[in-house]
């Protein structure tokens, strides 16, 4: 324990040379445990490298109570689960969509065609989004992430993700108005 708290001053106080020690200790082993977790080589190296990064992005905010190998492995464990919960989102909407569309030949040419209109305009406003507001929407809307889980990944407040989705939804609000009064 004595020798975490070492590791952690020391990486606080931004010495490289105990990160990339820590670094060369633990990648592998904790690739092999996300791969075990994902089941996706690229995914758990993926998810290896964004908690380094953001390791040594944040360290001078690091509050690790235990050894520094469990805050890796447990990281590790809650990135590589949300990283399996995504897919599962995915999955789910992938299906509902098919669903979906399976459920629209019983609908009349007219509505089919006003549903493929206004799913043009919403397509078309959020390509016209700013970037950030695009990803956020897309995390929130499409993977199933809650707010909080947005603004850990993008390093953003909750505020922020919730005001960027309020102006998001004013302006798809905005074009649909627009669409259904040319109707």
């Amino acid at each position: 324990m004595l020798e975490d708290l070492l590791i952690l001053r020391k990486i606080k106080e931004g010495d490289i040379k105990t990160f990339e020690s820590v670094f060369r200790l633990y990648y592998s082993p904790l690739c092999l445990y996300a791969f075990s977790i994902t089941g996706r080589k690229d995914i758990a190296e993926e998810i290896v490298q964004e908690l380094f990064y953001v390791l040594w992005k944040d360290r001078d905010k690091l509050q690790i109570l235990h050894s520094v190998k469990s805050y890796l492995y447990g990281a590790i464990r809650n990135q590589s689960l949300q990283y399996c919960e995504h897919v599962n989102v995915r999955e789910r909407y992938k299906e509902h969509q098919l669903n979906a569309e399976e459920q629209v030949p019983d609908s009349t040419p007219e509505e089919m065609l006003e549903y493929k209109e206004l799913e043009e305009v919403i397509n078309r406003t959020l390509k016209k989004l700013p970037q950030r507001r695009q990803a956020i929407f897309r995390m929130h809307r499409l993977e199933g992430l809650k707010y909080k889980e947005i603004a850990d990944t993008l390093s953003l407040s909750v505020k922020t993700i919730e005001a960027e989705m309020t102006k998001t939804y004013q302006e798809l609000r905005r074009e649909i108005e627009k669409y259904t009064y040319v109707l």
